[in-house]
């Protein structure tokens, strides 16, 4: 494994590197080249229920926000000083959604939440799915089988938005059985309550957003590993393990599912950029301050140096993904190397 894993990490870093840097230039082109002004987007959404500034202040606070946007500069030149911004660790400062902040202490306030809620959804997903799948592959066209394949189409066919839209009305506050809170993900805590009061009450707020971010994951995973298992499991070297006198179970989980884990690290590579991007409708519906709000506010008010962030944050974690998928090949599939993949 360790041959050429020096020279193969350093190109793919080099091919990222680039790659990242096209992704984030055409970011910018787009949102520069987008019809308004995002300046005079950023003013209006400022100063809720106070008098409204003259229009000469308006004008001269739209001249300075767009000179040091760098709005009123080619779009070459705009793109390398937020670059140049970002090699010397400055992110830049929000123009619309928290005007003044900077975009970095923007990010590290909503990423914990995030990042709790997307590992408790990946968690679920895999530890449910994969058993499921192996199950189901090992039972191939029975009505068990035919029962489960039924389900995970029928919950894969479900728009998130519906769906926490529908839990809301019948498990929430209000609705048919309200036992979950209908908003927000930190619970009330009054004073004299127990330590497992608080964990209890904390996570029923956590039930429904995770579900809501995890039942199309879980269902696409399990047939997923599925397909792969009936991929492997009526190959030679299946029937031949199991001539040896091999265990089902060793069949199965030795021999057969190291083969189908192919599929599965393929899928794995997508995580990262989900993990900390958040899910922008799961956590509008329930209220919850994280990534996919902030991405929402950032695009609705065009917050560029916000947006430009977290184009970035998202790009870095994409192909971060995609070379763990790479180096987690080569451990799974002896028959895969890095100086073939040079």
């Amino acid at each position: 494994m360790k041959e050429g894993f020096g020279l193969y990490l350093l190109k793919r870093l080099l091919l990222g590197l680039v790659t990242l840097l096209v992704i984030l230039f055409a970011s910018y082109a787009l949102m520069r080249l987008a019809p308004g002004d995002p300046t005079k987007s950023s003013m209006l959404g400022e100063g809720a229920g106070t008098q409204l500034a003259s229009d000469r202040d308006t004008l001269v606070q739209n001249q300075s926000l767009r000179e040091k946007l760098y709005l009123d500069k080619p779009l070459a030149y705009g793109f390398f000083m937020w670059l140049s911004g970002v090699v010397r660790g400055d992110l830049g400062e929000s123009a619309a959604v928290d005007k003044g902040q900077p975009v970095l202490n923007l990010i590290l306030e909503k990423l914990p939440v995030t990042l709790r809620l997307n590992i408790f959804a990946i968690l679920l997903t895999y530890l449910l799915a994969i058993p499921l799948g192996i199950f189901s592959a090992v039972r191939p066209d029975t009505r068990t089988d035919q029962t489960i394949t039924f389900i995970l189409f029928f919950l894969y066919s479900l728009p998130v938005l519906w769906s926490a839209l529908m839990l809301q009305a019948l498990f929430c506050k209000g609705g048919w059985c309200p036992v979950f809170p209908l908003k927000g993900i930190t619970p009330d805590i009054l004073p004299g309550m127990s330590t497992w009061t608080i964990l209890g009450k904390t996570a029923l707020h956590y039930i429904l957003p995770v579900f809501c971010l995890s039942y199309a994951g879980f269902a696409g995973l399990t047939r997923f590993t599925r397909a792969g298992m009936l991929e492997v499991i009526h190959q030679d070297y299946i029937r031949t393990a199991r001539a040896k006198g091999a265990s089902e179970a060793s069949v199965i989980f030795h021999h057969a599912f190291r083969n189908a884990l192919i599929i599965m690290i393929t899928l794995f590579a997508g995580l990262l950029p989900s993990l900390a991007g958040g899910s922008i409708l799961v956590e509008y519906v329930f209220n919850i301050p994280g990534m996919g709000s902030l991405s929402m506010l950032a695009l609705s008010s065009r917050d560029i140096p916000l947006l430009m962030a977290l184009f970035a944050f998202g790009g870095v974690l994409t192909l971060l993904g995609i070379l763990l998928a790479d180096i987690l090949y080569v451990i799974a599939d002896p028959r895969i190397n890095f100086e073939s993949r040079i």
